[in-house]
């Protein structure tokens, strides 16, 4: 079975219900991802994007967006790069005032065991463990 990608105003419809037929539309595919019987893979871009319009032009909170997006990050049936990096991510992105790609590479470093980062962005200062240096 092929995979077939999923973009983010799929998920979108799905978690703002500003369309219920397509939202109603949308979890029937998730229920099937979840059952194996459809394959779908996305990128670490769909999930930025998804958290960045759902904080900016709806306004969610941030644990609500976690909430709302890991149980569809975790779905047996969905490939999506770095799944494993993504707990820790929304974990720096509710408990401190960062961007979520800022969490995110925060998180993805610690995964890959690294600790120095060239950035003039100061967020990185206040991590734990993470040397920020400038060139």
């Amino acid at each position: 079975m092929a995979r077939i990608f999923l973009d983010t105003n799929i998920l979108l419809r799905y978690l703002t219900r500003d369309d219920e037929q397509k939202a109603q539309a949308v979890l029937s595919l998730l229920l099937r991802t979840e059952r194996g019987e459809e394959k779908m893979i996305t990128s670490s871009m769909v999930i930025f994007e998804t958290i960045f319009t759902l904080q900016s032009n709806y306004q969610v909170p941030r644990i609500k967006i976690m909430e709302l997006l890991m149980p569809i990050i975790s779905l047996r049936s969905l490939k999506l790069e770095h799944k494993g990096v993504y707990d820790r991510a929304f974990e720096l992105y509710c408990s401190k005032n960062i961007s979520f790609a800022d969490a995110y590479n925060i998180a993805f470093m610690e995964d890959q065991g690294v600790t120095d980062i060239y950035s003039y962005d100061t967020d990185f200062d206040g991590a734990e463990g993470i040397n920020r240096l400038e060139p």
